[in-house]
């Protein structure tokens, strides 16, 4: 099976938890790619039979070199036919978006969308969508990190820690045994 790990990640929260995933898939005999998405990422997903996709929440969405790359995806697999009506389930493919958040405002709510948005390319090319893993992140910019210690989730300072870095790890082996 070819497993890709695609992610976003601009302050590291995310990079933290794709390093996990790439620790899990290979615990677990995955031989993958791990990839972070830039300006300049260039990928054909269909290739793979599995694809991790992960970000962080910037207003509601992933990081913008994701968002391009998706769109840009998209495009080119419509304009090829592979995104057909009524998206047909392409068999053995599958799917798992990963979002890391702060969730100053209003939690996790900020950050469904951002995850929705990433796993609607794969739900369109027919992969099946096998679950969403959502990990609070601490604000690393300096003028932000207020929002660490006074939004609705309190004091998230540090995170992703070890024990959310666990859960993900546990949540991976869980869903790719399915």
């Amino acid at each position: 099976m070819r497993t890709l790990n695609l992610y976003y990640s601009s302050t590291g929260n995310t990079g933290k938890v794709a390093a996990r995933i790439d620790q899990a898939l290979e615990e677990l005999g995955h031989n993958h790619d791990s990839v972070q998405a830039d300006g300049e990422t260039e990928i054909d997903v269909l290739g793979y039979d599995l694809v991790l996709v992960g970000s962080g929440v910037y207003a509601w969405l992933p990081g913008k070199p994701l968002q391009d790359l998706l769109t840009r995806l998209r495009k080119a697999y419509v304009k090829d036919g592979a995104i057909k009506p009524a998206s047909p389930r392409v068999p053995g493919k599958k799917a798992v978006v990963y979002c890391t958040y702060g969730g100053a405002h209003t939690g996790i709510n900020e950050a469904e969308p951002a995850a929705k948005y990433m796993a609607q390319l794969f739900d369109h090319l027919g992969f099946e969508i096998l679950g969403e893993i959502y990990v609070v992140g601490e604000y690393i910019p300096e003028n932000m990190q207020k929002m660490s210690l006074e939004g609705r989730l309190g004091d998230i300072r540090g995170r992703p820690d070890e024990h959310d870095l666990n859960e993900v790890e546990q949540r991976i082996r869980g869903l790719l045994r399915v």
